[in-house]
């Protein structure tokens, strides 16, 4: 299974990005999704996941600006990013978990003036 996530990019502070993550095949109903991101120097975190029934978790740092969603039949995953700040950036990969874990290559997104 491969996951392939686009649409990062530099966007100044108070701008808006939504990530794609296109999945190599259909997200099963038993599978949960999510977005991870790496800022220079940090660990990975975790930012937004949705479960297989769609309850959707944030990091307390992105709670109401952030939005993600989940197409299952087309095997896309998405990441609404609205009101962005500078410690938003990083990489930013997206995650699919259920029996087994894959990861996307990540895709880059500043936040700079």
């Amino acid at each position: 299974v491969q996951l392939q996530a686009s649409g990062g990019g530099s966007v100044q502070p108070g701008g808006s990005l939504t990530l794609s993550c296109v999945v190599s095949r259909i997200i099963f109903t038993s599978e949960a999704v999510g977005w991870y991101r790496q800022a220079p120097g940090k660990q990975r975190e975790r930012v937004a996941r949705l479960t297989a029934v769609r309850t959707a978790t944030y990091a307390d740092s992105v709670k109401g600006r952030f939005t993600i969603s989940k197409d299952n039949a087309k095997g896309t995953v998405f990441l609404r990013m609205d009101n962005l700040k500078p410690e938003d950036t990083g990489v930013y990969y997206c995650n699919l978990a259920g029996g087994r874990e894959f990861w996307g290559q990540g895709t880059l997104v500043t936040v700079s003036s």
